[in-house]
């Protein structure tokens, strides 16, 4: 074997290969490459690339090996390691980006790859928010790769433009045919849901008995346990129907665990056991009572509307219902036709008064008639 040692690494020739090879070493781990070239000044002008490469913190020698399912299996880790909530929502990310790239190396997702990807989901028929959420999902998986060292550099993701917020909202009437049409077991979370404007799958159907204090009046969630991770408090002593509420379930839930023997830590529950999904009960009562097309998250824009009709100010209805910037509160400040009428009449009641009819307040006798400069003995005042 013919070998050149140079600085960390060393151009050397293998038995029965015409080709010469490097050696180097990075982060404890030794590296052979070949230079795919008989020449040796090749092979040691490459070997100087790579050493010059990790001298600055530019070399990743695995970047090749590194596969769609390695970025997947990056951000799956990722999100379980720091218990996020939206881990379920990645994992259906990645079953569409499955689809197209499961065979694929990293260095093979180009941009052009990531855009044809995007225009072909959405000419099926795929919302614009989900494809966005989806390619945000992979982004992450190279982000992640980048900061291990894996990958050296990430594609340009496209930039997909989403317009889809929503402005849906119930009036009383529409909520009360609503609940009409759904069972005790719904009817109950989903009446705490239009009062507050609390998260339904995240916050409401996940109350536990710990966390109501019904002689205090209030209802608490933790830290940690909320969208964005602050606690929060909500009076419901102050708010007749959600105490009642609470009392009713109290009262129910009381009678079931007599009845099983057991202790049934939820404060919403259907015969004990938790309420996970209720999707399609949803859409049924929805379409009986003609609102289809309506969604759960629509109670926190009916909160927020609320709110700022009682006049309530904003930075104590953000911390009622968890928003934390008021950017975020504005979008969810709907206003609706009725307050829009509303503002109108208020203003063609004042423009129907009399010309006459403003208050007109007498001025005094002595009172200085004129440029601010003068007395009211007519003589002027000096500067």
């Amino acid at each position: 074997m013919t070998k050149e040692t140079r600085g960390a690494g060393r151009v050397f020739q293998r038995k029965g290969s015409r080709f010469w090879w490097i050696q180097y070493s990075h982060r404890g781990r030794v590296f052979r490459e070949s230079s795919q070239s008989d020449d040796r000044r090749k092979a040691a002008g490459l070997l100087r690339q790579r050493l010059g490469e990790i001298a600055v913190g530019r070399h990743a020698p695995d970047a090749e090996r590194v596969t769609f399912e390695d970025l997947v299996r990056m951000v799956t880790d990722d999100y379980r390691l720091n218990g996020r909530r939206s881990l379920r929502r990645v994992e259906q990310a990645f079953t569409h980006l499955r689809s197209a790239f499961a065979t694929d190396r990293a260095l093979d997702l180009t941009t052009d790859r990531l855009t044809g990807y995007a225009r072909a989901r959405i000419e099926e028929g795929a919302a614009t928010a989900t494809v966005a959420n989806e390619l945000a999902a992979l982004k992450r998986g190279f982000s992640l790769a980048l900061r291990s060292g894996r990958l050296l550099h990430r594609p340009a993701f496209p930039s997909i433009r989403i317009d889809n917020a929503r402005t849906g909202f119930f009036e009383e009437p529409e909520f009360r045919a609503l609940a009409g049409q759904l069972q005790p077991y719904l009817r109950a979370p989903i009446t705490f849901a239009y009062l507050t404007g609390w998260r339904i799958p995240s916050e409401i159907l996940p109350l536990r008995w710990a966390q109501v204090d019904l002689s205090a009046g209030v209802v608490r969630l933790e830290p940690g346990t909320t969208k964005n991770r602050e606690g929060r408090t909500f009076p419901v002593a102050a708010l007749p129907e959600l105490a009642e509420l609470l009392k009713s379930q109290r009262v129910l839930t009381d009678e079931e665990e007599r009845r099983q023997g057991a202790i049934i830590p939820w404060v919403f529950h259907r015969g004990g056991q938790r309420i996970r999904d209720f999707r399609d009960a949803w859409a049924r009562a929805c379409k009986r009572a003609g609102l289809v097309g309506m969604i759960p998250h629509d109670f926190r824009r009916t909160a927020v509307r609320n709110l700022e009709r009682a006049g309530v100010p904003r930075s104590v209805a953000m911390k009622l219902v968890g928003h934390k910037t008021e950017s975020i509160y504005r979008r969810y400040a709907i206003v609706s036709e009725r307050d829009l009428a509303e503002g109108v009449a208020k203003l063609a009641s004042l423009r129907e008064r009399p010309a006459g009819s403003a208050k007109v307040v007498p001025l005094r006798s002595d009172t200085v008639v004129g440029h601010s400069g003068d007395r009211d003995d007519g003589t002027a005042m000096e500067a």
